[in-house]
């Protein structure tokens, strides 16, 4: 591994020795709340988890009854997420979101937590054009969006200004509430937000 890809977090090799070591500040063990009460409220479609780790939400998201994919380029993560899913692992793939084929213009949610943040500012335009690839007309993009100041990213933290910049021309942020049960590496600078495709 060279120091680049040690170092830099668009890099899968970055993740894979996080992962392999254990270091996962972001990784809650769980279901996040906001995304239960999302899911109880909302009819089932069609959805994606990208940048998923180790994919807890995917099993929620099917027991709602949607038709969700995941995808992450972290082979160690993939792994992990496969084992903890059992059966519903085949549901997730190893590749690079911005490049693998994912049925775009089909999905009705795309589901945020931890990857916008996880990627340098300098990719955040290729991943606001990406969702708008993979979103359908009136499909939301939702989950939690990271907003403040870091000192040694990542994570990378939005400021308002960024977030109008990145989705403002091609989605409505229709929904926007603190979360108050962040983990510490979080906390004070989550919201869940959902971005509707104009």
């Amino acid at each position: 591994m060279n120091i680049d890809s040690a170092t830099d977090s668009s890099q899968p090799q970055f993740w894979d020795a996080r992962f392999t070591e254990g270091r996962m500040p972001w990784d809650c063990h769980d279901v996040p709340d906001k995304l239960k009460t999302y899911l109880l409220r909302t009819k089932p479609g069609h959805a994606l988890i990208p940048g998923c780790g180790s994919a807890y939400e995917v099993a929620a998201f099917h027991a709602a009854g949607w038709s969700i994919a995941a995808i992450d380029f972290s082979p160690v993560a993939v792994d992990r997420a496969k084992k903890l899913l059992g059966p519903l692992g085949e549901l997730v793939v190893c590749g690079d979101f911005f490049q693998h084929s994912l049925n775009e213009s089909s999905f009705d949610v795309v589901y945020e937590r931890t990857f916008l943040c996880a990627l340098p500012p300098k990719l955040w335009p290729d991943y606001a054009a990406r969702m708008r690839q993979l979103i359908r007309h009136g499909g939301k993009l939702i989950g939690f969006f990271l907003y403040g100041e870091e000192s040694e990213p990542p994570p990378y933290p939005l400021i308002k200004a960024q977030a109008d910049e990145l989705f403002g021309r091609d989605f409505i942020l229709t929904h926007d509430e603190p979360v108050t049960d962040s983990l510490p590496v979080f906390a004070g600078k989550e919201r869940w937000q959902e971005w509707t495709r104009r």
